[in-house]
């Protein structure tokens, strides 16, 4: 008996940063193995304590593919999962082999067009999580001269719309994320949405935010557990230096706070896979600047501060 309680004391005390559903499997896994314990001879005791060391290191790691891994934000997250060998395995889905040496040409990246629902099957099977950081790329039309004034003009090359992107491209995802029993979905979007208006909607007559809107709605609707961020400008800066913000329906782009770094929004999906506080939730994120504030650092309170589902 005493050897079952020190047992289920080591693995409570070792496996508290662990996602839920994977700290509640060690934890029945270990109630299991005290019980055999009662009925086995010493020996064998040592042995189901050695098994479930080595199955536990195996089941603490959950399996996250990201896709977008090849933009500036999806390399982020995915350099990161690949440094916490800890508690991820790391798997990276990009368009190109281009794209794949860029980010290291491991044999964790898969080369796939999510316009093609088929093609990311092999990328998607066996994953416990998904994070979603695909997005269509408007390109500025030759020419334009900042000297002369005006604003350039942009375009989406064919094929590269963002309906066919970020509507029908993140809509495969999420099915076939679905149908491989995928426990969570991370879906890094934009701020802007609410409003039909706003400028990116405009650019190549995109419409951009209305189908990155469309897949959120469809992604909330799924019944996959989810998390929705919406996040506000982007900026090539170091992460962990700022207080973070979340809002929701826009209203942090009617203040002064509406921008924040690539590293914070790579930390935020990460962090969401870790906190039930973030599953079936959407918010806003963005930022204070550097130096006012508290660099935020407890995720499940940052998590806690918005119940917004959509």
């Amino acid at each position: 008996m005493t050897i079952a309680v020190l047992t289920r004391v080591s693995l409570s005390s070792s496996i508290k940063s662990y996602p839920t559903y994977l700290r509640d499997h060690l934890e029945r896994s270990a109630a299991s193995c005290s019980l055999r314990h009662r009925r086995l001879p010493r020996k064998v005791h040592k042995n189901c304590g050695a098994f479930s060391a080595t199955a536990m290191a195996d089941l603490v790691r959950s399996t996250v593919l990201v896709t977008g891994a090849g933009g500036r934000t999806g390399q982020i997250v995915y350099k990161k999962l690949k440094e916490r060998t800890e508690n991820y395995i790391a798997r990276g889905l990009v368009r190109t082999e281009e794209s794949k040496e860029k980010i290291g040409g491991a044999d964790d990246v898969f080369v796939a067009d999510i316009r093609d629902a088929q093609s990311i099957v092999p990328a998607i099977q066996g994953i416990d999580a998904l994070i979603i950081l695909t997005s269509s790329v408007p390109k500025m039309k030759p020419g334009y001269d900042p000297s002369q004034g005006g604003r350039p003009e942009f375009y989406f090359e064919d094929g590269a719309y963002p309906e066919q992107v970020d509507w029908v491209g993140q809509k495969n995802q999420i099915d076939a994320a679905k149908a491989a029993g995928v426990k969570q979905i991370v879906l890094v979007g934009s701020m802007g949405g609410t409003d039909l208006n706003h400028p990116l909607n405009s650019l190549g007559n995109g419409n951009i935010l209305v189908w990155k809107r469309k897949a959120e709605q469809y992604l909330a609707d799924s019944g996959v557990p989810y998390t929705i961020i919406r996040a506000g400008g982007l900026q090539d800066k170091d992460g962990g230096l700022r207080e973070l913000l979340v809002g929701k329906n826009d209203e942090l782009l009617k203040t002064e706070t509406r921008t924040i770094a690539r590293a914070d929004v790579a930390e935020v999906s990460i962090q969401a896979l870790q906190f039930e506080e973030a599953k079936f939730k959407a918010f806003d994120l963005a930022s204070k600047p550097e130096g006012t504030g508290t660099p935020t650092t407890d995720f499940k309170a940052l998590f806690s501060q918005t119940s917004e589902r959509f």
